[in-house]
């Protein structure tokens, strides 16, 4: 049974998703499973099947994936895994996922400024 709220990137708050996660996990019981190490494996082997549906593609092929419908929703339904796996592991470990977004990306601006790395992927020299 497909489940649609009406969730939207543009409407839904992290804090939202989390709740909608928590109350899932709850209703069946399974915080008892939804400890961090479990959470960790379980984002690695959902991230295993995503790359599964890009593995030996070009990029003109990869890219192409998209124009199948099933194919999108089988991408989709393996970036949601993904997703659930990562707000549960916030709720277990009560890590603020917008704050450590953002600490994450002050660190990465002095670590890769745009000057420096702008087109090409190789880290910035030490000074």
């Amino acid at each position: 049974m497909l489940y649609n709220s009406g969730m939207n990137d543009n409407d839904t708050t992290v804090a939202e998703l989390r709740r909608r996660l928590a109350q899932w996990v709850a209703a069946r019981e399974w915080e008892q499973f939804h400890r961090p190490k479990n959470l960790a494996m379980s984002i690695a082997v959902e991230a295993a099947e995503l790359m599964e549906h890009f593995q030996w593609l070009t990029h003109d092929e990869a890219d192409e994936l998209f124009r199948d419908d099933e194919t999108r929703q089988e991408v989709t339904d393996e970036m949601a895994d993904v997703l659930s796996f990562l707000l549960s592991l916030a709720n277990a470990t009560g890590i603020d996922l917008a704050a450590a977004f953002e600490a994450k990306m002050a660190r990465n601006e002095l670590k890769y400024p745009a000057d420096h790395v702008r087109s090409h992927y190789r880290k910035p020299r030490p000074t």
